[in-house]
């Protein structure tokens, strides 16, 4: 949900003309988003843990000069569809994991000043009443 989503809902609730049927679908509307977004995040845990997973059997593999320690990571890379197809691919791919690298590596030199310190929790507040959740 994006953060003008969240200020429409507070603006509607803090509507005196918001009837408690509305309140009602509002409260149905977000049980149902908060229900999907768990279960995308457990999908997206299940396939962060297979790539992990057979990340370590690679290594593995790889640490007891198994015949081909690659075949785990391929397998999985194979059932999402994931695996290069040609050189203009692997190239890209490679370009873009330098690229990321590089990124990483000046994220990780940035001064403590450069970083914008925390000032503990922003409070959010929907001002006013002008936006209203269509019916």
């Amino acid at each position: 949900m994006t953060r003008s989503e969240f200020d429409d809902i507070r603006a509607f609730l803090a509507d005196d003309a918001t009837h408690a049927g509305d309140l009602l679908q509002v409260a149905r509307t977000l049980i149902d988003d908060l229900e999907h977004a768990r279960m995308r995040e457990a999908v997206l845990r299940t396939y962060y843990l297979r790539l992990l997973t057979a990340a370590r059997a690679t290594v593995a593999a790889e640490a007891v000069d198994a015949p081909d320690p690659l075949a785990f990571l391929k397998h999985e890379l194979a059932e999402r569809g994931q695996l290069p197809e040609n050189g203009e691919a692997v190239q890209r791919i490679l370009a873009d994991a330098r690229a990321a690298a590089a990124l990483l590596a000046c994220l990780e030199q940035q001064q403590p000043a450069q970083v914008r310190p925390a000032r503990g929790m922003r409070q959010r507040r929907c001002i006013g009443t002008a936006r209203t959740l269509p019916r």
